[in-house]
């Protein structure tokens, strides 16, 4: 356990209330394995519970990024072959799972046409364009759980639909049988969990990338521009969401509704995950064949941890590690965030005028930051985790919640500028990238993220004269 001190208190304070103004932080294609996986690759994660209720926790958890929305013919989906998961903790002195939910997804194969004009018909587009070729892809929840010193495991959904591509107004019509593809088309992909839904609510299927930042000016070795004239690399993309409602009845340690205060042991760590079968043979008419057990590939707590603490070297082993080891065996990344060398190499500090020197080592106030530990809250572990408290109001660094921001394009809070400040410079120095809200609005209800951007008219093509 890490001492507290009176300026850590403070900090945390300002991160719930600094002013959403510039970039959302994300795990976009942050190692070098995951980059060549594009389909398990978790970008995004957000928690928080229902304001002032508490009577739901509200999880969407991101993965696939930079979809491309004219992406065809085969548009960007959830792979088959990946057990996407969502983990949560429970309690101050532990990160192992008390509830897991895992995602399998089953694709339909096509109906196979005939090439041969004279054995068969053609198939009226069919064997050309996917979207009428009667393929869809479904999805089953399986729930895991700790209790009563054993893991029990059921299944509180089977069969739910993957809501489609956004992919132009005749695919609208034709393949969809509707006239827009809009939120009222998108609801009906929302399903019930366990029994009438008391085990709460899912949604799964393509959405707008929430993520908002200069990807140019960061990875130009954290060349910032200024508002006005830095760029949203990320505007116009997809992503594919999870979107999952909980009764906080089923997470908290007594089954009861959370009390209105401040408590450790009805504090959650969640965090999201994809796994693949560890051995795949490819076969000779271009199927696979996937056996032996699940192996984590990626990963995803807290936002910017493998993308701004964690070395090169080890980012891979990162995305195959339990939060639960992380203390041993990413400890220095915490405590000694090479991103301070880094920034001071290319000319950052300089820039500012600063000396990086109180921030290069023994960054004790990053692990108790993330960690949400406060006097009143003795938290006594430390991991790549989002922590969420039942019984308080969401905001960052408790819980990340896609709503509450200062406009409807915001986040509640900008965790980007947020962790790079307090990293970089333990809150001194306000980083910001010039980038302030997403390319579209975010919703009050579930899915929460945007309507995915369609392909029809909203690629990233450009017309020819």
């Amino acid at each position: 356990m890490f001492r507290h001190s009176p300026w850590l208190l403070a900090l945390l304070g300002v991160l719930c209330l600094l002013s959403p103004t510039t970039a959302s932080a994300s795990s976009h294609r942050e190692a070098p394995a995951i980059t060549e996986d594009p389909a398990a690759d978790n970008t995004d994660l957000y928690a928080w519970v229902t304001p002032s209720s508490h009577d739901k926790l509200h999880i969407v958890a991101n993965w696939n990024p930079l979809q491309q929305p004219a992406g065809g013919p085969n548009f960007h989906k959830f792979s088959d072959d990946v057990l996407y998961s969502i983990h949560i903790a429970r309690g101050p002195n532990s990160l192992e799972d008390v509830v897991t939910y895992h995602f399998q997804f089953t694709s339909a194969r096509p109906n196979r046409v005939a090439p041969d004009n004279q054995a068969a018909p053609l198939g009226g587009g069919k064997e050309f364009f996917r979207q009428l070729a009667g393929v869809e892809q479904t999805y089953t929840v399986i729930k895991s759980e700790w209790a009563s010193r054993k893991y029990t495991t059921k299944v509180i959904a089977r069969n739910v639909k993957v809501a489609p591509p956004n992919i132009g107004p005749r695919t609208n019509a034709v393949a969809y049988k509707i006239t827009a593809y809009d939120d009222a088309f998108t609801k009906t992909f929302l399903s019930n969990l366990g029994n009438n839904g008391d085990e709460g609510r899912v949604w799964a299927g393509p959405r707008d990338d929430g993520f908002y930042v200069d990807l140019g000016g960061v990875f130009d070795l954290a060349n910032l521009r200024a508002k006005g004239t830095a760029q949203d690399g990320v505007a116009g993309f997809n992503v594919h969401s999870i979107a999952i409602e909980i009764p906080t009845t089923k997470l908290t340690f007594d089954g009861k509704a959370p009390a209105n205060k401040v408590s450790a042991e009805n504090t959650l760590g969640v965090w999201a995950s994809s796994s693949r079968r560890r051995v795949t043979f490819r076969q000779w008419n271009g199927e696979a064949q996937h056996i032996g057990p699940w192996v984590q590939v990626s990963r995803l707590g807290l936002p910017l941890v493998n993308e701004a603490l964690i070395g090169l070297q080890d980012k891979d082993r990162y995305n195959a590690g339990h939060p639960t080891t992380d203390a041993v065996r990413f400890g220095a990344y915490f405590l000694n965030p090479i991103v301070v060398r880094d920034a001071e190499a290319v000319g950052i500090y300089t820039a500012l005028g600063a000396d990086p020197t109180p921030f290069k080592f023994n960054r004790t106030d990053i692990l108790e930051i993330i960690s949400l530990q406060t006097k009143d809250r003795p938290i006594q572990t430390v991991g790549d985790v989002l922590r969420v408290d039942l019984g308080q109001d969401s905001g960052f660094p408790n819980g990340r919640p896609l709503i509450g921001g200062a406009t409807e394009r915001q986040e509640q809070a900008d965790v980007t500028d947020v962790l790079l400040s307090v990293i970089l410079s333990k809150g001194a120095i306000a980083v910001k990238d010039g980038v302030d809200y997403n390319d579209k609005p975010f919703l009050s209800e579930m899915p929460w993220l945007p309507l995915p951007h369609e392909g029809y008219s909203g690629g990233h093509g450009k017309t020819t004269p």
